[in-house]
């Protein structure tokens, strides 16, 4: 975990470069002005701005002239305190560190460019100047240093926010602006090209260094209490973000929440498609975590699942994926940050987990739905390009696809008891009911209930999937739990829903069968056990509105019976 003490230290050693920097133009202008001065391209310089004068146009010279405003000393440090202002009141997460990144930029450009002119004596270019000329030297240019300094030190925050098209184009049109300045600089007879070049060079390096010293890094990050915000005892916090799903927005209002929280030690690190729970395991291994935030969609939390279950640490959810399948089912808001909001305003309930095997799958864990079938094969055949634009909708068109597929044989055992032999299109093992939409698909799941439920679906032909449909949309309530047979109880059963409910299920297909696991496809198999895990895993939630108050899954009733003592969040 990365040292706060070091990450302290850090911008002090950096800026200390500064000087360096400093330095180095002070002896390139020294060059400039002495030995190199009658040598190519310097030598060729002056006839660049006499060209360049001769071809003035009252059009070029009205452009230019807002370009040399835009960038002087009154109208920069005008601008740096705007957008400073701004980044410092953005409501409930004020962005300090690119306040601070933007205004010591623009501040240390300008030190260094003052200390340089004590230096280099260079006169203006020897044409007609369509400005006042300042009292410092022409090398390096300040105008340019300094919109450099402003506008590209806003595009590098854009760079870290914007995603998509808005992004490079945001990017482009700030990175533009110090470019044309330096053309107007050159144009105005203010500058020689080699000054504005100084320029330009002089302000990339200022930002370079000071956005290595004082912006966090993207990918781990140990964050510091807010300036002013009340003093709170140090938590450690584990953050997990799939970096498409997650943007650079929401992890930042992610990060300055849990700050806000207490969560002054914040270890951030990314998925992949290789390691879908991001090597959590070794971040929670020999340290004492008080919180996993998890910021992707069900895959994501799934994968975090199987590591946090039985080690007692709490997790709340970020919900940023395309079907948020477990938020939805504890009535989390949707929105990423407001579910966390009121996730740490709650307390750690103890919640089951499921864990399955089978052929081609080893023992893992899952907290919403497996299964085999119609659900498994639209899952694996939605188009990502559609999920990406249309959300959950994309799984729609892929279940069209699908409805003529052929039944499957299968053979059932709950809880140790006589195996049934059943046709069906698919089979679901639920931990949680509902769907997408709130559609009820097993209405008596709760993740509190010490028990799987499982639902098989074999509708025949159009009226028989339109009367599922109904069916499940009406909301109808079971009337009684489902229960296994042997135990008194038939199974429950609607049409072509047949609903059972045991700790263990053991499933067997006749031939493979494609499988899914919280959204993420498995591949095909003749083999499905699953067995519940009670009380395993400690999630974050809001606590209900009034006593007793449902909180879960499911029309009535929800997750209550088993609430922690311990809170998650203050």
């Amino acid at each position: 975990m990365t040292n706060p003490h070091a990450a302290g230290a850090r911008p002090g050693r950096l800026l200390l470069l500064l000087p360096v920097q400093t330095a180095v133009v002070a002896v390139l202008g020294l060059l400039v002005t002495g030995p190199l001065a009658h040598h190519w391209p310097l030598s060729a310089e002056e006839g660049v701005n006499r060209a360049v004068a001769d071809r003035r146009t009252p059009f070029g010279t009205a452009l230019t002239d807002r370009a040399s405003l835009l960038a002087d000393t009154q109208s920069v440090i005008a601008l740096t305190l705007i957008c400073t202002a701004v980044l410092l009141l953005i409501p409930r997460v004020p962005r300090w560190r690119e306040a601070a990144f933007l205004a010591v930029s623009v501040a240390a450009q300008s030190t260094v460019f003052l200390l340089v002119t004590l230096v280099v004596n260079r006169e203006r270019p020897d044409v007609h100047q369509l400005d006042p000329a300042p009292p410092t030297s022409s090398f390096p240019s300040g105008h340019v240093g300094a919109s450099v300094a402003l506008f590209g030190g806003l595009a590098v925050l854009a760079s870290r926010r914007l995603r998509g098209v808005q992004r490079y184009l945001v990017v482009g049109l700030l990175l533009m602006v110090p470019l044309f300045v330096a053309f107007a600089r050159v144009y105005r007879g203010m500058h020689h090209p080699s000054d504005v070049v100084a320029g330009l060079l002089n302000g990339a390096c200022t930002l370079a260094l000071v956005a290595a010293a004082l912006l966090p890094r993207p990918r781990e990050e140990a964050a510091s209490p807010a300036p002013g915000a009340p003093a709170l005892s140090a938590r450690r916090v584990v953050v997990v973000r799939h970096p498409r799903a997650c943007d650079d927005g929401t992890a930042d209002r992610v990060r300055g929440l849990l700050r806000d929280h207490g969560y002054t030690v914040q270890r951030w690190t990314e998925t992949t498609p290789e390691d879908p729970s991001a090597a959590l395991a070794s971040y929670l291994s020999g340290t004492d975590s008080d919180l996993v935030v998890v910021c992707g969609g069900d895959g994501t939390v799934r994968a975090c699942v199987d590591v946090v279950a039985g080690t007692g640490v709490p997790l709340a959810i970020v919900p940023c994926g395309t079907g948020n399948l477990l938020a939805r089912n504890l009535r989390l808001p949707t929105d990423p940050v407001a579910a966390l909001r009121e996730a740490l305003g709650g307390e750690a309930v103890g919640l089951d987990v499921g864990r399955i095997r089978g052929d081609g799958i080893a023992p893992t864990r899952f907290a919403v739905m497996a299964g085999a079938g119609f659900d498994a094969a639209m899952v694996r055949d939605a188009s990502a390009r559609l999920k990406q634009s249309l959300g959950w909708a994309a799984y729609v068109i892929s279940a069209v696809r699908h409805l003529g597929d052929a039944r499957m044989r299968l053979t059932i055992r709950l809880d140790g008891g006589a195996p049934l032999e059943r046709r069906a299109r698919m089979v679901v093992i639920g931990n949680v009911g509902a769907l997408q939409g709130g559609l009820p698909l097993l209405p008596d799941a709760r993740p509190d209930s010490g028990r799987l439920d499982v639902v098989l679906l074999d509708p025949r032909g159009v009226t028989g999937w339109l009367a599922a449909a109904g069916y499940l949309a009406s909301r109808v309530p079971g009337g009684r739990r489902p229960s296994a047979p042997g135990t008194g109880e038939r199974p429950l059963a609607h049409g072509a829903l047949e609903y059972f409910g045991a700790t263990r299920i053991d499933l067997r297909f006749a031939r493979p069968q494609p499988r899914e696991l919280d959204g993420d496809v498995y591949p095909a198999g003749v083999r499905l056990t699953a067995e519940v895990e009670p009380g395993a895993l400690r999630v974050c939630l809001p606590v209900p509105a009034r006593a007793g108050a449902p909180t879960g899954a499911g029309e009535e009733g929800g997750v209550h019976g088993h609430r922690d003592a311990r809170t998650a969040a203050q």
